[in-house]
This record gives C-alpha cells, structure tokens and sequence, in this order.
C-alpha cells in the first residue's frame, strides 16, 4: 500500500512538473507574438505600401505578430493615428514619414519603449527611430537595360510620384541602365505630386506617348493602363503586374520585403533593435529586390545581357550607382 502512494505521489508531481512547463512554454510563445502596427498613407493595394502590408500578413499568419494597420490616412491625421497605436502597447510601428517627418519623430520620442521602423528618406534617431527606404536601384538598373534594348523611337516616357531620393534613385539607375545599351535614348519624365492617383498618372503618360515615347516607365498606377490602351510597351515597378497588362509589360523592378520586415521583428524580440537604416535589405545581395523579364517581348538577347550584369551585381563585380538627385528630360 506505501509502494502503491508513492507511486502515485510521484505520478502527481511529475503530471505538476509538465503541466508547469506546458504553461511556461505557453507563457514563452506568447511573449514571443509581439504586437505590431502600420499606418499607411495610401490603401495597402498600392506597390510601395504592399510590399511591406503582405510581409507583415505572413508574419502573422505565421504566429509571429499580431498586426493591424490603418491606411489612406492623412499626413493632418497621422501624428494622432501614431499615438493612439503607441498608447496601446505595441511593440513595434512602421510606417511612412516623408510627408510627416517632424511629426513621426516627435511620436517616437515621447514613446521609447515602442520601436519605429519608418520609410524616410533622412538619417535614423535614437534611441528607437530605425528608418529604411525602397532601394532598388539595382534591378530598376537592369530593367532600363530591357527598355533602351527595344526602343525604337528612342524616346522613353518616365512618369514618378514626387521627386524624392525613394523615386529619384530607382528613375536615373534605369536611365543609367537604358543609356549603357542605347547611347541614342532620351527621356521625357514627369512627377504628378501624388502616390495615388492613376488617372492623372495615365495623362501624363499618353502626353509622353503623343511626343513620341515607345516604352513607358510605370513608376505609379495608371501608366501601364495607359501603355496597354495606347498599344506599346511599358516597365513595371515595385510589383509585378504582367498578368493584368498581358502583352504590354517588358519587364519589371520588384520590390521584396520579407526581409526587411522579418529582420526588424527577430531583431525587436532580440531585444536588439537599433535606430538603424534598415534599406540595405532591400538589395538584391540580401533578396530584397529582384528583375523580371518577359522574353518573348523583350527578346532572349537583351534578356541575356540583362541577366550577366545581374551576376555581376550579385557577385559584387558592379554596382549600380545610388543617384537620388532629381532627373530631368532629356529631350
């Protein structure tokens, strides 16, 4: 009968010790789900924005995060919009300050305990303002090559949100791409002073189209749409949009994420989250960016010239110069 109660003493304290460790273990991944939050500026539909929004979705289907966003706010609402997520226990906020830099940095001060990982084109603040920019010079490079190639007129229609270093670099990097394969190119470029609004986009590309352009740079919405209606070629940036334009996408320069956005969240669960510039990871080396091309309208030399200075960048034998100095027509 003793035999028979230590045994089951025993039982009973080993059934304590695992139970104990499942809700440690449980206490453990939990802490481990950390919160996180966006604000966006323009619907999480739009390329920049959604690179970043999708990266962020897997991470939580994942188990990783728990994360919400807003989005089409604006830059009058976005102080207010930043706070209310810092005042309920976030761990990390990203999000876009160009519009809004002495605002967003004014937020991050006031909460240092919260990480900020913001898009910015100016330096990082400690001790938790991390900045990061769309640094795809690299494959915007590789697709002007695709694009001066298969020109015939010679006249290539660029059309940029605003005229700031995250444009900017991606714009003169394709120039400097085109230019490499085809001295004879020239540019007629415009910004339409938004992020989002294709139907402006669209009519500043059919004027480039009407003054001769044959290959349009898509570098907002709306001018692909405009490429397809006017029947010639056009370069896609940030997301691949070749199914929806069949026939009309010659290549284009893919923005990726998931690196940057899993580097920040291994690094605020690390506890080793700095106020750094987190845009390397959006170069190619590190699969943050990549070129697509369509052969069978870009034809399989200019694909294959294309693809060997793409070795070239990877091994680092070449590199793309990051130019963020305002472009201008060449025409």
């Amino acid at each position: 009968m003793m035999d028979q109660l230590k045994l089951g003493r025993r039982a009973f304290v080993s059934m304590l010790a695992i139970g104990t460790a499942v809700a440690l273990s449980g206490a453990s991944f939990a802490q481990d789900v950390i919160k996180v939050a966006a604000v966006w500026t323009v619907p999480v539909e739009q390329q920049w924005a959604s690179r970043l929004h999708n990266a962020l979705v897997a991470a939580q289907e994942r188990g990783e995060i728990e994360y919400v966003y807003s989005e089409n706010t604006t830059a009058t609402d976005y102080e207010r919009v930043m706070r209310e997520y810092a005042e309920q226990g976030i761990a990390l906020l990203i999000g876009e300050a160009f519009a809004v830099e002495a605002p967003a940095r004014a937020v991050a001060a006031d909460y240092p305990e919260v990480k900020f990982l913001m898009g910015s084109s100016l330096p990082p603040v400690e001790p938790n303002f991390a900045t990061f920019d769309n640094f795809i010079q690299e494959p915007s490079y590789l697709t002007g090559m695709i694009a001066g190639a298969k020109t015939e007129s010679n006249v290539i229609g660029m059309v940029g949100g605003f005229a700031i270093p995250e444009v900017n670099r991606l714009m003169n990097a394709f120039m400097a791409g085109a230019l490499s394969v085809n001295p004879e190119a020239k540019f007629s470029i415009s910004f339409i002073n938004s992020w989002y609004d294709p139907p402006k986009a669209k009519e500043a590309a059919f004027a480039m189209v009407d003054a001769g352009a044959d290959i349009l740079y898509a570098e907002r919405f709306g001018v692909s749409d405009a490429a397809k209606e006017r029947g010639i070629l056009a370069i896609g940036n940030v997301i691949d949009t070749a199914a929806d334009y069949p026939g009309t996408i010659l290549a284009s320069a893919l923005w990726h994420g998931e690196p940057m956005i899993d580097k920040a969240i291994a690094d605020v669960k690390a506890g080793s989250f700095t106020a750094s510039d987190y845009g390397i990871y959006a170069f190619m080396e590190y699969g943050g960016s990549s070129a697509v091309y369509d052969e069978a309208l870009a034809g399989p030399e200019a694909v294959a010239a294309a693809k060997a200075k793409e070795a070239e960048i990877l091994d680092g034998s070449f590199k793309v110069e990051i130019n963020d100095s305002e472009p201008s027509s060449t025409m």
